[in-house]
């Protein structure tokens, strides 16, 4: 029996192993069943599915279909019922019970405040309520014998013009449960660079950010992100593989941009089962995380929109497991290079990984031990 052989994770393995989250949407993450309650009381009548089961159907089915105007739609749904300060603190809340139930220790979530504003919300009252809903679900979770930790990251939508308004948000809450900024949505036709006066902003005021880059878009996305914009991550990046040759005989030839990414340990924010409903990458098997792995980019494994993928960090792994033959060496790996990339203090980040990442994973690779032990303790004759 081989150590790569031992250290293969089980399903139930991949569950208790500790997890690290980094890019990760609220609006992307509610129970069906909580939708449903949330329309009820705002009057919303617009769900394709009054039954749970049926409406988480249809989300994935939604987002699988092929169609932008479709799996847009999944979305008016989700913001519909997030308009209250009730309802965003449920939401928070049960997001950080959800995935401290999976097994994350660490999560950033991002959501967008500019689109929490329909009933009347301010975007500070949309930051605080959802700070409030993370640190309720942290209690929970504590008390359910689980320990999680969130940060929000705030999220200015690329076609709009609130960017800068959501920096300055997001560094006057970033000793308040905000560790970070973000833009997202539909990259071609909207370039990072139009947003210049935001990431200018939070450099001078030393804040972190990241940007969805890479995803839709090809390399000049990640270029611009990283060139004029100085992302410290980058949201997705699958598309990095397209300055990367790989010949007949198996060799590879990195161009410009992928080495810089390589050389500077840019962190790629990589969303496996995302990346094939959006076609950045036609499966798992030819998903572009197998290659980078092999080239030791700082890669890391996120789940994006777990109700529309039908996804949670557990099932990534599984898929990865599955497709590569990755152990619990290889999960270890991608987990500490995400606690290394997230937007805390180096300090807490070094304690996250020391005392509880690998000691988590040590009791896990440890346990073949007894198994071995239990399994053939009855088969010793006298």
């Amino acid at each position: 029996m081989t150590s790569e052989t031992l250290n293969l994770p089980t399903p139930d393995q991949i569950r208790r192993s500790p997890k690290v989250l980094l890019h990760d949407h609220l609006d992307g993450g509610l129970r069906p069943g909580t939708i449903i309650e949330l329309a009820r009381e705002a009057g919303y009548e617009s769900l394709p599915e009054t039954d749970a089961d049926k409406l988480g159907i249809w989300f994935r089915e939604a987002a699988d279909s092929g169609s932008l105007p479709r799996y847009l739609e999944t979305f008016a749904h989700t913001c519909a019922v997030m308009q209250t300060k009730a309802a965003l603190f449920r939401v928070a809340a049960e997001c950080a019970e959800d995935l401290a139930e999976d097994g994350v220790v660490y999560a950033e979530i991002r959501y967008a405040p500019e689109q929490h504003l329909e009933a009347g919300l301010t975007l500070e009252e949309v930051v605080e309520a959802v700070n409030d809903g993370f640190r309720e679900g942290e209690r929970r979770a504590k008390a359910s014998g689980r320990r999680i930790r969130v940060g929000a990251l705030l999220t200015a939508m690329r076609h709009a013009a609130r960017a800068l308004e959501i920096a300055e948000l997001a560094n006057r809450y970033r000793d308040n449960g905000v560790v970070g900024f973000d833009i997202a949505g539909a990259e071609a036709g909207f370039p990072p660079t139009r947003h210049l006066d935001a990431f200018e902003y939070l450099k001078r005021e030393n804040n972190h950010f990241t940007i969805h880059a890479g995803e839709a878009f090809g390399l000049p996305s990640i270029w611009q992100a990283l060139q004029w914009c100085g992302a410290d991550r980058l949201g997705h990046g699958v598309k990095i593989i397209d300055d990367i040759e790989v010949a007949a005989d198996g060799s590879v030839k990195l161009g410009r941009l992928a080495s810089y990414v390589r050389d500077k340990r840019i962190p790629l924010e990589m969303c496996p089962t995302s990346n094939l409903q959006t076609a950045a990458a036609a499966s798992y098997a030819e998903h572009p995380i197998g290659l980078l792995r092999k080239l030791h980019f700082r890669l890391t494994v996120n789940t994006d929109n777990r109700l529309m993928s039908g996804t949670s960090m557990s099932r990534e792994f599984e898929h990865l497991v599955d497709t590569f033959g990755y152990t619990l060496d290889d999960m270890q790996w991608f987990t500490v290079n995400a606690m290394k990339s997230a937007f805390i203090p180096f300090d807490e980040r070094l304690a996250m990984i020391n005392e509880v990442i690998k000691p988590g994973y040590a009791e896990l690779k440890s346990e073949w031990l007894f198994q071995q032990t239990a399994s053939t303790s009855g088969s010793v004759s006298l």
